[in-house]
């Protein structure tokens, strides 16, 4: 059995941590602006986006990868579709 990819995009988020209230939203260009409630310790903010990205494009959380970021606001996630 084969594995076919679908579709591979990447994208690019800019995230806000620690919001008193959450949003998710695809702005101009395709940059994705994120409010979460997740500090950005330990990765929660990071952990919380992912789990957004998958919602939003409908698929498992494991087709959706952090690729860099790490400490910025602008992160960028590889989504597998």
């Amino acid at each position: 059995m084969k594995c076919r990819i679908i579709g591979l995009m990447q994208v690019i988020v800019r995230v806000t941590p620690k919001a008193r209230r959450e949003r998710f939203e695809e702005g101009k260009n395709g940059v994705f602006t994120a409010a979460v409630k997740e500090k950005a310790e330990r990765n929660e903010a990071n952990d919380r986006v992912q789990r957004l990205l998958a919602v939003h494009f409908n698929v498992p959380l494991v087709n959706v990868k952090f690729l860099t970021g790490q400490r910025s606001r602008k992160k960028i996630f590889e989504v597998v579709e």
